[in-house]
């Protein structure tokens, strides 16, 4: 099974967003880096905000254009961002049936990692390190970055510039481990949250058809 294949794939430290800064919550809410940031992102947690559809929950915003994860508390107050890695080919679903297949089964084509909102759960993969499941089904985690096979470059990858470098993995989302470590292991690690996750090749409005009319 492929069982969040890319927690097989990757890891190493990288420098967390705001590590051992303490502010207060409201600081945090300005300090979020809306500069860089798209307008699809800042829409979408708009709306998060104004509606309260996170239920009180954590969460995290995956924007699969720009590479990036945005982590914010039950308050809707952001506490960092961070680059991440990202499916190797461009789509916004998951083939169905993917989750139950062995990784040699799975075609280029079909490494996607899928959009939309989902409801997050801990979990383990198969070596027992803690990951964070997106979609059980699908086998999608949101993981620690491990550097399995040096082909792969996945660390280089991660440091680059460049959003397509970060196009490596099956479909799971592999974040810098000190980000991991500080902001997504207590938040979405010990319980449950929401993972807001932005397409990438189908439009914002066919995914989150609520928040993109939202004022």
């Amino acid at each position: 099974m492929l069982w969040g294949a890319g927690a097989w794939l990757a890891g190493a430290a990288w420098p967390a967003a705001q590590a051992n800064q303490t502010v207060d919550a409201s600081a945090l809410t300005r300090a979020w880096p809306t500069a860089g940031t798209s307008p699809n992102a800042r829409q979408l947690v708009h709306w998060i905000e104004g509606t309260g559809d996170n239920q009180g929950l954590p969460f995290a915003v995956v924007d699969k254009l720009a590479a990036r994860i945005h982590v914010f508390s039950a308050h809707a107050q952001w506490l960092g961002t961070a680059p991440v890695l990202l499916g190797a080919a461009r789509g916004d679903h998951s083939v169905p049936g993917i989750g139950q297949r062995p990784l040699a089964q799975v075609r280029p084509e079909e490494r996607t990692t899928p959009a939309g909102r989902f409801v997050t759960e801990p979990g383990r993969n198969l070596r027992g390190e803690d990951i964070v499941w997106i979609d059980y089904d699908a086998a999608v985690s949101l993981h620690r970055v491990r550097s399995v096979s040096a082909t792969e470059r996945r660390l280089q990858r991660l440091a680059s510039s460049s959003t397509q470098d970060k196009r490596i993995s099956y479909g799971c989302i592999n974040a810098p481990v000190a980000f991991y470590n500080q902001w997504i292991a207590p938040l979405l690690g010990r319980s449950s949250g929401v993972a807001y996750v932005l397409p990438d090749t189908e439009s914002f409005a066919s995914i989150f058809i609520a928040a993109s009319a939202y004022p």
